[in-house]
């Protein structure tokens, strides 16, 4: 049996294009990709137009907590994605390391949060696709 990838979604605040992305890949995955998500500054809830985007596609979020991101889950993490917040990770030699350069859908509607949404999706289904054919 072969090891199982695990990917980390890195964000400052760890509430919205993280949060969403460990969901989409968490679902689209199927238990394949063992997937994490945290931020340097951790918001106090994860944000709810984000929750209302995944939730019409049958995905809740709400109940997810903003985690502090560690050295250590860097460390055992195969890839790392930042999601073009800026926010900064500990290198680690072997691993891979990625920024998707996403808008913040921080103090947006849902309206404007659904195309932010979409593409994280689009994102997760190539990253997936790459990860399961390695």
């Amino acid at each position: 049996m072969t090891r199982v990838p695990e990917v980390l979604f890195v964000c400052v605040h760890n509430a919205g294009r993280s949060q969403m992305a460990a969901a989409l890949l968490q679902h689209h995955a199927l238990g394949r990709v063992t997937v994490r998500s945290a931020g340097s500054e951790p918001a106090d809830q994860v944000n709810p137009a984000a929750a209302q985007a995944l939730a019409e596609w049958g995905l809740d979020i709400a109940a997810e907590v903003p985690t502090k991101l560690s050295t250590a889950d860097v460390e055992r993490s195969d890839v790392v994605i930042t999601m073009g917040c800026g926010d900064t990770c500990p290198v680690f030699p072997g691993k891979r390391y990625e920024d998707w350069p996403l808008d913040d859908p921080a103090g947006q509607g849902v309206d404007a949060v659904r195309p932010i949404r979409d593409e994280i999706d689009r994102r997760i289904r190539s990253l997936l696709a790459e990860l399961l054919d390695a």
